[in-house]
C-alpha cells in the first residue's frame, strides 16, 4: 500500500510539474488548482498520518476541496471545447447550469434522508455529503460526453484527457464512499487500494494526454467541424430571433 502511495505521490509531482512546463496552468487555471491541492491531500498523508485527528480535519477540508474543484474543472472542459462557438457555448452553459441545480437539488436531498444519527454522525455525514457530491460531479460528467458525442466533438485535445481521467477515479470513488460505512475494516483497506489504483490510472492518462502532443486534425474530422458550424449556426439564428 506504502509503495502505491508512493508511486501515486511521484505521478502527483510529475503532472504538477508538466502542467508548468507546458505553461497550461494558463489553460486550465481549475485543473492545475485541482492538481496541486491532490498533491497536497497525499503530502498531508505522510505529514500528518500519526496525529489521527489532525489529519481527519485536514483529509476531509481537501477532500471537499478537491469536489468543488472537480466540478469547476468539467465546467471549464466546456468553456474550452466551445469557445469557438458561441451559441452552442451559451446553450451549453444554460443546460450546465440547469444539470448542477438539478444535481444539486437531488445531492441535497440525499443528504437530508440519509443523515446519520447517533455517536459517529460526523464520520457518517461526511461519508453522505461526499457520496453526493460525487453523484453531482458524475452527472455533469456524464452529460459532458452526451453532449460531445451529440454534436461530434473530437476526442484528439486536452480537455477530453482530463475529462477521461477525472470521470474513472470519480466514478471509482463513488463505489468506495458509498461501500465504506457499510462493510468491514477488511473490506475498507481493499477499496482503499482499488482507490488509489484508479487514482494513478487517472493520473497515467493525465500524464499521457499533456506529455503527448496534439494531433492536428485529420480529413475525417473535416465534416464533424462542418457540422458542428452548422449547428452553431442555427442556434445563433434561434437565440436572434
Amino acid at each position: 500500500m506504502t509503495s502505491l502511495v508512493q508511486f501515486g505521490f511521484l505521478l502527483q509531482l510529475g503532472l504538477v510539474a508538466a502542467l508548468l512546463i507546458k505553461r497550461l496552468w494558463r489553460k486550465f487555471p481549475y485543473f492545475s488548482f485541482y492538481a496541486v491541492v491532490s498533491l497536497l491531500h497525499t503530502t498531508s498523508y505522510y505529514v500528518l498520518r500519526q496525529h489521527r485527528g489532525a489529519y481527519f480535519y485536514t483529509y476531509w477540508i481537501l477532500e471537499s476541496i478537491t469536489v468543488l474543484l472537480g466540478l469547476a474543472v468539467v465546467y471549464e472542459i466546456f468553456q474550452h471545447l466551445l469557445a469557438a462557438q458561441p451559441a452552442l457555448h451559451k446553450l451549453a452553459k444554460r443546460v450546465f447550469q440547469v444539470a448542477a441545480i438539478a444535481l444539486l437539488a437531488a445531492g441535497t436531498t440525499v443528504v437530508y434522508l440519509q443523515w446519520p444519527s447517533g455517536a459517529k454522525s460526523l464520520s457518517s455525514g461526511v461519508f453522505v455529503v461526499e457520496e453526493a457530491s460525487r453523484v453531482i460531479e458524475i452527472g455533469l460528467l456524464v452529460f459532458l460526453f452526451l453532449f460531445s458525442s451529440i454534436f461530434g466533438l473530437h476526442w484528439r485535445r486536452y480537455e477530453f484527457g482530463i475529462a477521461l481521467g477525472l470521470g474513472i477515479f470519480v466514478a471509482v470513488q463513488l463505489a468506495v464512499v458509498t461501500m465504506n460505512a457499510r462493510v468491514g475494516l477488511t473490506v475498507v483497506q481493499t477499496l482503499s487500494f482499488i482507490r488509489i489504483i484508479s487514482y494513478s490510472s487517472s493520473l497515467l492518462i493525465w500524464l499521457g494526454y499533456i506529455l503527448v502532443p496534439e494531433s492536428v486534425a485529420v480529413q475525417a474530422e473535416v465534416p464533424k467541424r462542418a457540422q458542428l458550424e452548422q449547428w452553431n449556426r442555427a442556434m445563433m439564428e434561434l437565440i436572434n430571433q
